[in-house]
C-alpha cells in the first residue's frame, strides 16, 4: 500500500500575518530609538549650556560692570554689551571659548538689572543659544528698530493682559513696531522661555494659539504688576526654523 507523503508549511494568509506583526514591532522599536535620540541630544545640549552659562557669568565678572552706569536700571534689564566696563569682542560670547579653527556652535547674551535693596548687587540673566554661522539672528538696537546679527540675541516683545482672558495662565502678544514688515508675534512659538523684564521671572510658552494667533499659554500665572509688560525671548534665524534658545540661567553678582 503506497502512503502518499505530505508536506506541511505556512499559508499565505498566515505568512502575511507574521509579517505584518513584525512590521509593526519595529515600528515601534524604531520610534523608541528616535526618541532616546531626541532626549539624549536635549540632555547633551543641557549639559554643555550649564558649562556655557558657568563660563559667562565667569566672564561678566571678568569683564566687569559699574554700578553706577547710567544705562542699568532697577526696573528693567540691560544688555551686558551696554554695560561692560572693558569692551568685548565678538569671539568671546561664542563657546566652547577654544580657539582650534572647528566652528563655535553655541553662544551666550546677558541681560543686567540693578536689585533695588542694594546698588551694587546686580541681577544677571544668560541665555545660552546654538548658532549656525551662515544663519542671521533678529535683534534690536537702541530704539525700536529690529536689526540682524551673525549670533542670537533676546528681544524684548509686549505682552497684554487683556480684557476677556479668564485663564491666569494666558496673555497676548503685541507688535511693538507695527508699522515694519517683521511680524515680531512670530518671535514667540510653543516650547519659548520668555523672561519679564521687570522682575526677571522667567515662563515657558505651553502653547502659541492658531486661533486667536497672538495668544499664548503659560506654565504658570502672569504675575506683572500692571496688565502690560514686556518680555525678553529669542527669537528664531531670519529665514526661519527651530528656536536657538536652548536654556536660560539667573544669577544675582555683586560688583
Amino acid at each position: 500500500m503506497n502512503r502518499r507523503s505530505r508536506q506541511h508549511g505556512f499559508s499565505l494568509t498566515e505568512t502575511l500575518i507574521a509579517v505584518g506583526t513584525l512590521a509593526i514591532g519595529l515600528l515601534f522599536i524604531a520610534g523608541t530609538f528616535m526618541t532616546g535620540i531626541y532626549f539624549s541630544s536635549v540632555s547633551t545640549e543641557r549639559t554643555i549650556a550649564a558649562g556655557a552659562a558657568d563660563e559667562a557669568f565667569a566672564k561678566v565678572q571678568l569683564y566687569g560692570l559699574d554700578p553706577n552706569n547710567a544705562n542699568l536700571k532697577t526696573d528693567g534689564f540691560t544688555p551686558y554689551e551696554q554695560l561692560a566696563s572693558t569692551p568685548i569682542v565678538i569671539d568671546e560670547f561664542l563657546y566652547p571659548s577654544t580657539r582650534d579653527g572647528t566652528e563655535r556652535q553655541y553662544s551666550w547674551t546677558a541681560l543686567c538689572r540693578k536689585m533695588p535693596a542694594n546698588g551694587r548687587l546686580i541681577q544677571c540673566v544668560v541665555f545660552i543659544s546654538r548658532r549656525t554661522a551662515q544663519a542671521s539672528y533678529w535683534t534690536r538696537d537702541s530704539g525700536t528698530a529690529l536689526a540682524t546679527s551673525d549670533r542670537p540675541h533676546p528681544v524684548r516683545v509686549n505682552i497684554v493682559r487683556g480684557i476677556g482672558l479668564l485663564d491666569p495662565n494666558e496673555v497676548s502678544l503685541r507688535d511693538a513696531a507695527a508699522g515694519d514688515t517683521t511680524d515680531e508675534l512670530a518671535f514667540v512659538t510653543d516650547g519659548s522661555i520668555i523672561v519679564d523684564d521687570g522682575t526677571g521671572r522667567i515662563y515657558h510658552v505651553r502653547e502659541r494659539y492658531t486661533n486667536p494667533p497672538d495668544r499664548i499659554k503659560l506654565d504658570q500665572p502672569w504675575s506683572a504688576p500692571g496688565a502690560d509688560g514686556w518680555v525678553w525671548v529669542v527669537p528664531p534665524a531670519v529665514s526661519g526654523g527651530r528656536n536657538p534658545l536652548i536654556a536660560v540661567y539667573q544669577k544675582v553678582l555683586e560688583f
